[in-house]
């Protein structure tokens, strides 16, 4: 949460700039809008935070960002699936020391500072249906959180098979 109690709105105090206002900052879809609101031409710092929130709410609405005081994540550069929420990992055992292989891991925030998380078979499914089923169960943790799905699903290239690494020896 921001300074000021508003998700994505910060206070800015500088004297040396003699900056005195709210910032607002609205990250979606790997993009930031981002405006200042100044006390003085806003006509006081109420007025200022006023318009900083219709300017943030009007903006997601714009965007198609659902509204909500969660945070919602954002395409990160090392998601392999291309999807947020969803990653491409290995588990190496179960509980009952079998070994696994390849899955896709799916987690989402039911409510804040709680976790849930759940894999997806490669080996048991195949990739492409796989990371269909890994879709469907990310598609309902975002209805959990956010109230609805997002849009954002961005299309990914399947690997075509799966490679197993060779295995290391250790030299005695």
């Amino acid at each position: 949460m921001a300074t000021s109690g508003y998700k994505s709105i910060s206070r800015v105090d500088h004297e040396k700039k003699h900056a005195y206002g709210w910032f607002v900052r609205v990250a979606y879809r790997s993009k930031m809008y981002q405006k200042f609101f100044s006390d003085l031409a806003e006509g006081g710092k109420r007025k200022a935070l006023k318009a900083a929130i219709k300017w943030r709410d009007k903006t997601e609405r714009k965007l198609g960002k659902p509204r909500t005081e969660r945070k919602v994540a954002m395409p990160s550069s090392r998601n392999t699936s291309g999807v947020v929420g969803i990653r491409e990992t290995t588990k190496a055992m179960t509980r009952d020391g079998r070994k696994k292989g390849p899955v896709y891991e799916v987690w989402w925030f039911p409510k804040p500072g709680e976790i849930r998380k759940t894999s997806v078979s490669i080996y048991k499914y195949g990739q492409r249906e796989a990371f269909r089923r890994a879709q469907a169960l990310r598609k309902a943790g975002e209805k959990i959180m956010y109230g609805s799905e997002l849009s954002s699903i961005k299309k990914v290239g399947l690997k075509k098979s799966i490679k197993r690494k060779p295995s290391r020896k250790r030299r005695k």
